[in-house]
C-alpha cells in the first residue's frame, strides 16, 4: 500500500478522462506519443502541476512563471503566450467537465528527435504540449497519520551542474533517493545538500518547527517549490517567525514539528526521521496552524 504525500484517493473517473496531445484531445488509452520524443530519449523537459479548486487554477501565474523561466534557462521556445495555455489548458478541462478536485500536469519538451541523441540541432518539430487532467484528492491517511522520512545517502544536486529549481523531467537521482526511503521502510526521502545541511525531499519542500520559529532551506539547493513559499508569506503575514538558513540532521532530530509542502498534499506531518519520532512539543501544533493559513490563502484565490 502506497502511503505518502502523493497519495490520493481512488477515483474511477480518472478511467476515462481526455488527454490533449499537441492540438489533440484524446481518451486516455489513445494518449500517446513517438518513442522519438526529446522528453523519452533523454529527459529533456519541463513541467508544472497545477490545482483546480472549484472551478480555479490555483496560483496560475505563479506556476507559469517558474514554467516560462524554466523554458528560457533550458532553451525551449514556447510557440504560445501564457494567455494561449491558459485557454488550451481551461479547454481540456471544460472537454472533461472539470471543476474541482482537479490536478492538471503540464508537460513541455523539446520536441521530436531525428535520431536518438542528446543533440537539440537534431530536434525536427516544435515543442511538444501534453496536458494531462486527473480528478485527484490528497489521501487524508497521509495528513492524518504522517510520514516518515529516511536521509538519503543521494544529494541534491549543485546548480552549476543540473540546478535543483529546475523543474525538468530528469527526476532520476529523485526516484533513486526515494528507492533508498523505500528499502528503509520509510515514506519518503530527505536529501541534504552539497555541504550536508537539510535541503529538501525528493518530491516535496522540508520544514521543521523549534521554540515557535519556522525553518526551511536557504533555498540554494532546494526545488523551487510555490508551496513552499506560500507558507513563508503565510508566516510573514501572521507574524510566524519563519527563517530561510541552514540548518543539519542534528536540528531536525531536535524539532519540536516537521512537515513538508506540495501543490498536491499542501502541508503534511512529518511523524519521524531516520527511525526517530519527531513528537509535537510545541505549545500549539504549528503545522496545523500553517496549514489552515494556507487553505485560507487559496480559497481567497477562488473567484
Amino acid at each position: 500500500m502506497v502511503h505518502g504525500t502523493h497519495n490520493a484517493v481512488q477515483d474511477d473517473r480518472n478511467n476515462h478522462i481526455k488527454i490533449y496531445v499537441n492540438g489533440e484531445i484524446l481518451n486516455r488509452k489513445d494518449a500517446k506519443i513517438s518513442v522519438f520524443d526529446s522528453g523519452y530519449l533523454v529527459g529533456d523537459g519541463i513541467w508544472e502541476a497545477v490545482r483546480l479548486y472549484r472551478g480555479t487554477l490555483v496560483f496560475l501565474d505563479d506556476h507559469f512563471s517558474r514554467l516560462w523561466s524554466a523554458a528560457k534557462a533550458t532553451g525551449i521556445k514556447l510557440p504560445y503566450s501564457k494567455s494561449d495555455l491558459k485557454a488550451i489548458v481551461e479547454k481540456v478541462l471544460q472537454t472533461n467537465n472539470m471543476q474541482d478536485g482537479v490536478h492538471v500536469r503540464i508537460m513541455v519538451t523539446r520536441g521530436i528527435k531525428k535520431t536518438p541523441s542528446q543533440d537539440p540541432r537534431l530536434t525536427i518539430s516544435g515543442p511538444n504540449l501534453v496536458i494531462i487532467p486527473e480528478y485527484k484528492t490528497a489521501d487524508p491517511s497521509s495528513k492524518n497519520k504522517g510520514i516518515k522520512l529516511f536521509t538519503s545517502t543521494i544529494r541534491r544536486g549543485s546548480p552549476d551542474y543540473l540546478d535543483p529549481k529546475l523543474n525538468c523531467h530528469s527526476k532520476l537521482h529523485e526516484v533513486q533517493a526515494l528507492i533508498q526511503a523505500i528499502e528503509a521502510g520509510a515514506d519518503e526521502a530527505l536529501m541534504l545538500d552539497v555541504n550536508g545541511f537539510v535541503s529538501t525531499c525528493n518530491s516535496t519542500n522540508f520544514f521543521i518547527i523549534k521554540n515557535g520559529i519556522v525553518f526551511t532551506s536557504n533555498g540554494q539547493y532546494c526545488m523551487n517549490g510555490i508551496t513552499r513559499q506560500k507558507i513563508i508569506d503565510v508566516c510573514k503575514n501572521n507574524n510566524i517567525e519563519v527563517r530561510e538558513t541552514n540548518f543539519s540532521l542534528f536540528d531536525v532530530y531536535a524539532a519540536d514539528e516537521a512537515f513538508v509542502t506540495g501543490t498536491f498534499g499542501g502541508v503534511t506531518p512529518v511523524i519521524s526521521v531516520d527511525g526517530k519520532s519527531i513528537e509535537n512539543n510545541s505549545n500549539i501544533e504549528f503545522s496545523a496552524t500553517l496549514e489552515k493559513h494556507y487553505k485560507s490563502l487559496v480559497e481567497s484565490q477562488i473567484q
